[in-house]
């Protein structure tokens, strides 16, 4: 069993708006956000203000401890505001992409019970829809929009002052990301506040983010890695942070250099824009003092590129999951991560190699499924105990589904993946979900998903099909049809035919047959 090379960090003890309204009290009109669009900035003060003045309104209008807030919108400025005045009124806040479709939508707002949607005023039409359809009680948008609330008016109904009532209790849940886990549908993650702070904390002790620090929020803040490394460490830090409402690779390495960058985090699509693309040659990133990769893995031949056209930033990787708060292990701001590897273990954190096959405990330098076990992991699925028994055992070690090891120094290697998520630039796509969407469609009898190697993107979902008897679809057709229901990053890049999909008696499904008989 390995642990981390890091001193112990508190565990628990108080709730995120709870720790970021404490770090504004001491930084004031030092500048918490800034929409990189506009450049407009917002305080720390106002911050704290929005806060406290979203949980009044929230409470004043009804909303109650316990109940689901969703966010649908891009990286804003305000979209910290609203998520920490939710969990200040003691609510929990679940999120989805702004690419996300109605359908994903529908999906994930039932599950989690959501009785708030905030969005923005391009999405109210869909979003009145999804409401109807699930029971969101009221729609709520961030600017002006025919059919919603504005956020302003919340503030006012409010009063500005504090919400009334206790404060959230660090047991409670305060988000809830959606996880499809090592394999199956998509499932919410159950973080405490509890879960969140230490997080906070943990990967703070490695990444060392302070007030001198400027972050380029890209990653969403609907996925763990945004809403936890470049938006909730940064503010409980005294740090700046740039929102970014759509990767434009130009305008990304524009904002890079106007802002003075220090702190760059994302996954590896992002990060070769800074080798690879034409105009990153000319781009100032003279600022970036620390550049962390996640999400997916980087070679260790792309890391070193990276770290060479950077020579004045530390270049390293991390690793973790939805289900572990974002970490498991981390890189260090002074010496990053040897190439090829994701760093150490992180504070508080234990992890062990074992045999997938019997469950023996493997040696330093030996392959085998990393377990994970600390603070972080999560309290569980929502409303699916048996998923979270297969994720977690009785002694609280969570299953990553990947194949790792960890060298003699101590250094975390991920070698292959056991379960079946294909990976996305970065992004996990469930084959099990796209399986489900096909066998909806009345040309399709059966069907399977398998990855693809894909020199852009890491991996794609490409898909098996057996048409029904006299039905004739094109792969074009299917193509389009699973396009217009699931995100960009989900849809199928190749649809082949065939006569049978391999299955084992009880019928479950041979994807590494029919990954072999794609190539």
């Amino acid at each position: 069993m390995w642990t981390s090379p890091y001193p112990p960090v508190e565990v628990g003890g108080t709730t995120l708006p709870g720790m970021v309204l404490e770090a504004a009290a001491g930084h004031g009109d030092r500048t918490a956000l800034v929409d990189g669009p506009s450049g407009t900035p917002v305080s720390y003060r106002l911050l704290a203000e929005r806060v406290q003045g979203v949980a009044a309104g929230l409470a004043a209008r009804g909303f109650r401890p316990g109940e689901v807030l969703a966010l649908w919108a891009p990286n804003l400025p305000q979209w910290a505001g609203v998520a920490l005045g939710a969990m200040a009124a003691g609510g929990t806040v679940t999120a989805a992409s702004p690419a996300a479709t109605e359908r994903e939508l529908v999906t994930q707002l039932a599950d989690a019970g959501a009785s708030v949607l905030v969005t923005v005023p391009s999405l109210v039409p869909a979003a009145r829809s999804v409401a109807a359809a699930t029971g969101v009680r009221e729609v709520l948008v961030l600017g002006e929009a025919e059919g919603a609330t504005p956020i302003l008016d919340l503030l006012a109904a409010g009063g500005g002052d504090p919400a009334p009532g206790p404060a959230p209790d660090p047991a409670a849940v305060a988000l809830l990301p959606y996880s499809s886990g090592t394999t199956g549908l998509p499932k919410g993650v159950r973080l405490t506040h509890a879960n969140l702070v230490t997080s906070v904390r943990q990967v703070g002790r490695g990444l060392r983010v302070g007030e001198g620090d400027t972050l380029l929020a890209v990653p969403p803040f609907s996925h763990i890695m945004g809403f936890l490394v470049t938006l909730a460490l940064p503010l409980c830090s005294g740090a700046t942070v740039v929102t970014v409402p759509r990767f434009e690779p130009g305008r990304f390495l524009e904002l890079l250099g106007q802002h003075r960058v220090t702190v760059l985090v994302g996954a590896p699509p992002m990060l070769r824009v800074l080798t690879a693309h034409p105009l990153a040659a000319g781009a100032d990133l003279s600022s970036l003092e620390l550049v962390v990769c996640g999400g997916a893995p980087l070679t260790a031949a792309a890391q070193r590129a990276l770290a060479a056209r950077l020579p004045g930033a530390t270049v390293g990787q991390a690793y973790g999951l939805t289900e572990t708060t974002v970490g498991v292990s981390l890189p260090d701001r002074a010496a990053g991560s040897v190439p090829g590897t994701v760093g150490r273990v992180m504070p508080n954190t234990e992890l062990r190699v074992v045999d997938p096959e019997t469950g023996r405990d493997l040696g330093a330098g030996q392959p085998g499924e990393l377990l994970a076990r600390g603070p972080q992991v999560m309290a569980g699925y929502l409303g699916r105990p048996e998923a979270t028994a297969a994720m977690v055992d009785r002694d609280g070690w969570l299953r990553t589904g990947d194949l790792g090891l960890v060298d003699g120094d101590g250094n975390v290697v991920i070698v292959d993946r056991l379960k079946e998520l294909i990976k996305v630039s970065g992004w996990p796509v469930a084959p099990a979900e796209l399986e489900a969407l096909l066998a909806t469609h009345p040309a399709v009898a059966d069907a399977a998903v398998v990855r693809r190697p894909d020199p852009a993107r890491g991996e794609v979902p490409v898909a098996v099909v057996v048409p029904r008897p006299g039905a004739e679809p094109g792969p074009d057709e299917l193509l389009a049809w699973v396009a217009e229901r699931v995100e960009p990053h989900k849809r199928l890049h190749a649809v082949r035919f065939t006569d049978a999909i391999p299955r084992t008696p009880s019928g479950k499904l041979l994807r590494r047959a029919v990954g072999e008989a794609v190539g």
